[in-house]
């Protein structure tokens, strides 16, 4: 089957190709103006980022750089560690940064990027499922601190991205399930072919290999570029459509979890969590009914997602989402539906409302 690519345009345009072998692209994308690339790779991975790293050796002077797996490598130290290296090895504007991991690598990645010498030419290469149809799309790069989760980081956008669908195989099924989450999200808020598919498909045939995949994960970036090329920074949509923000479905109090777990539930899992969550909250608005709130719990239920969480108090989680990326001053804001693809901002709801909505989701209210 023949590479899909899907161009994202706008003042920084590039190309996203979905396919299998497609590390020989790298060089193209790099350019010739390169001299060197440093090539950060998840730690575990070292096997899969060597062949990369001897194919860039024909080109460029490589410094490969193993960074900790996973959010929690997501620090100030490792950047540091990374600006360190970048500058001993005399790192210029004009060289380049290939990421190769998980979203975590690339989120890293792409900030050591954006910030060594205000930004410098990027590639991304996800090996997740998670990484391929969230992290590495988009531009946005960040890192995690005690306050919670990607509250540094900047936009900069790749000068490509390759989708090697072959990585996927040796992926741990539970990683997979977990990718999953960001794709049924986008289902949701644009795309509900692809809840279709979920809902019409073996959970068992879902595999790396198997085409219902590669359907899924080409819709799931097709829904985030079309977002992203309208609203890169996050500013706002038109007609009534937030826009970037969209994207952040589920995502707060994913965000919150996650940090209260810290970091040991996938981000999958959490954002499957957060839009139960917010559909709940939509329901209770009136803005959903309880059938779109339950397609929630069974679409995501269906492929092994979780759909229920009590391992953490309302009060903590509230505290947490109140210094969320999506907050404007004290005021909380959600992403929720007011029908199927039709998302729209929640602002302000009372802390009575959550509360119901996180018993719904806890099982407190039974």
């Amino acid at each position: 089957m023949s590479d899909t690519t899907l161009h994202v345009g706008g003042a920084s345009p590039y190309d996203v190709v979905i396919g299998h072998d497609l590390a020989g692209l790298l060089p193209g994308i790099l350019g010739e103006s390169v001299q060197r690339v440093a090539l950060l790779y998840a730690g575990p991975l070292g096997e899969l980022a060597q062949p990369i790293a001897d194919l860039l050796g024909k080109h460029y002077d490589v410094l490969a750089l193993g960074l900790p797996d996973g959010e929690a490598g997501k620090t100030s130290s490792v950047v540091n560690d990374c600006w360190e290296a970048l500058g001993a090895a005399g790192f210029t504007r004009s060289d380049a940064v290939v990421t190769v991991g998980g979203g975590a690598t690339t989120d890293l990645g792409g900030f050591v990027a954006a910030s060594w010498l205000r930004g410098v030419r990027v590639v991304h290469v996800p090996t997740t499922l998670l990484g391929m149809v969230d992290a590495a799309v988009g531009g946005k790069t960040g890192i995690n601190t005690a306050a919670g989760k990607n509250l540094v980081g900047a936009f900069h956008e790749p000068a490509g991205v390759l989708c090697d669908l072959s990585t996927l195989r040796t992926l741990p099924r539970d990683e997979l399930v977990a990718g999953l989450g960001e794709v049924i999200k986008c289902g949701f808020i644009a795309d509900p072919v692809i809840l279709d598919l979920v809902e019409g498909t073996d959970p068992e045939a879902i595999t790396a290999d198997s085409p219902v995949l590669r359907e899924l994960v080409e819709r799931a970036i097709r829904v985030k570029v079309d977002v992203v090329v309208e609203d890169l920074k996050e500013t706002g949509g038109r007609d009534g459509h937030p826009g970037r923000e969209a994207l952040n479905y589920g995502h707060t109090l994913a965000h919150a979890i996650e940090r209260a777990e810290d970091y040991r539930i996938r981000h999958g899992e959490a954002v499957a969590i957060g839009c139960v969550f917010v559909a709940e909250l939509a329901r209770r608005a009136g803005l959903i009914d309880e059938a779109l709130a339950e397609r929630h719990r069974s679409a995501f239920g269906r492929v092994g997602l979780p759909t229920s969480y009590d391992a953490a108090s309302f009060e903590d989680l509230h505290a947490t989402m109140k210094v969320d990326k999506k907050s404007r001053g004290s005021q909380l804001r959600f992403v929720v539906l007011g029908a199927l693809a039709t998302p729209q901002v929640l602002a302000g709801p009372s802390e009575d409302e959550l509360r119901a909505a996180y018993d719904a989701l806890s099982g407190a209210d039974a």
